[in-house]
């Protein structure tokens, strides 16, 4: 039975609420069409006492933002146990749920933030961003403050495709989503063997990573992709690349 009477919050805790909650209404909408009314509206609250723990939508926008950076950077947190592919195919997997529940927030935040943005919600960006290829690095059983120069390169290109793709696929979602995980994880192996095909130190790196790979994995089935691919690159006279790979003339693989 209900008494009617609310329980009064302490500071602490009424400033995660409207974190909270405008979190929520940042992950349906942009930060720019958010109104500060709506948010004291949601939290049950009046406009003025947002005011009074928040001095403007700006610093609840860059609060509401660390929360979130920090979930999204917990979403590259995963064991190192089992095969590379494996452990990359659940970190792209955490990466696409942390975008499909906060759309319009991610797409908002990865294209700058609310109009008149701050240094300080860059820099936050750039957190994430860091602590994605600490983990990957890691991963790799590379020392993250001292990677080899193109491995470096093939990490950080690997986390502005997955930003990207995230991007494009909120933009209609004409790709399966599973079918981009699977693709994200292929892309990193793609991106690393051809800077492995160029040095030494790199192919070694990548050669330690995917030792323990199966063979019906997720770099076992990039390279069935790829000799696909390359069987249809070796085409025969009279025939087209499509041909060799399916058989079938005039029939595209489909992968």
């Amino acid at each position: 039975m209900t008494t009617g009477v609310r329980r009064r919050m302490g500071v602490e805790e009424r400033k995660q609420q409207l974190i909270g909650v405008a979190l929520e209404l940042f992950s349906h909408r942009s930060p720019d069409d958010v109104s500060i009314d709506e948010i004291a509206a949601a939290a049950g609250i009046s406009r003025p006492l947002v005011y009074h723990y928040f001095p403007g939508k700006q610093s609840l926008y860059e609060a509401a933002l660390r929360r979130a950076a920090d979930t999204l950077a917990a979403s590259f947190v995963e064991p190192r146990e089992g095969p590379l592919g494996a452990r990359l195919l659940r970190v792209t997997g955490r990466f696409f749920d942390f975008v499909n529940d906060h759309g319009p927030g991610f797409s908002a935040l990865m294209r700058g933030g609310p109009a008149g943005g701050s240094s300080m919600a860059n820099a936050m960006i750039d957190e994430v961003r860091q602590a994605a290829c600490v983990q990957i690095l890691s991963h790799l059983d590379v020392d993250p403050a001292e990677p080899p120069a193109r491995l470096q390169l093939v990490v950080r290109s690997w986390v502005s495709l997955a930003e990207t793709t995230a991007l494009l696929w909120l933009d209609g979602r004409r790709i399966p989503r599973r079918e981009l995980e699977l693709q994200l994880v292929h892309d990193f192996g793609a991106l690393a063997a051809v800077s492995a095909a160029y040095d030494a130190e790199m192919a070694a790196v990548l050669l330690r990573g995917v030792a323990d790979e199966p063979a019906d994995g997720a770099f076992g089935d990039l390279l069935g992709r790829l000799s696909l691919l390359g069987a249809g690159l070796a085409a025969p006279a009279g025939g087209t690349a499509a041909d060799t790979v399916t058989g079938v003339p005039g029939q595209r693989v489909q992968a």
